[in-house]
């Protein structure tokens, strides 16, 4: 082996039509700049969906037990036992609760973009924020991330924080 990481492949799927979606070299940058500061992690594929509220709300409710839309899912891949394949997993973003989010909270919405597919990519990748160790271990991650991409501190908002993950707050449902 080179030592060089695999390649970066991120399927982009677009489930509604809109305007204001990121592109591909947007999010293969975002996911680039994740898998950076893993240098040891050999799975670098993942699909990135762009979905209507309805969707969203259907797989949460399903996969979640929330039966409202949410700003990012994360589905980390689990392959057979003994077959490992480069597949990170599927990422799904509701395209209206990203664009409702970044008004709320005065964020450009490519800058919240960043934040939801830098977010959800930490989760497939094994992070969680379920509590408060763990969600200051995440968050630290993705304001060194999104410095680096010259975006900033995504908790600084005018709205205030809130840490209880069964609503929609600053931090990802993922």
């Amino acid at each position: 082996m080179t030592g060089e990481p695999p390649p970066l492949v991120v399927d982009r799927q677009v489930a509604l039509a809109a305007e204001a979606l990121p592109g591909q070299a947007d999010l293969e940058a975002w996911v680039a700049a994740v898998l950076a500061r893993q240098p040891d992690e050999h799975r670098h594929e993942l699909t990135i969906r762009f979905v209507d509220a309805e969707e969203s709300q259907a797989l949460n409710r399903d996969y979640r037990g929330r039966d409202k839309p949410t700003n990012v899912l994360s589905f980390p891949f689990e392959g057979p036992p003994g077959i490992e394949l480069p597949l990170l997993g599927d990422l799904v973003i509701c395209h209206s609760v990203v664009l409702q989010e970044a008004r709320e909270q005065d964020k450009t919405t490519p800058a919240h973009y960043a934040h939801m597919v830098i977010h959800g990519t930490l989760h497939l990748l094994g992070h969680d924020h379920l509590d408060d160790a763990e969600a200051e271990i995440m968050e630290a991650l993705e304001r060194e991330i999104l410095a680096s991409l010259g975006i900033a501190d995504p908790y600084l908002t005018p709205s205030p924080p809130h840490h209880d993950t069964d609503n929609e707050d600053e931090r990802a449902d993922a």
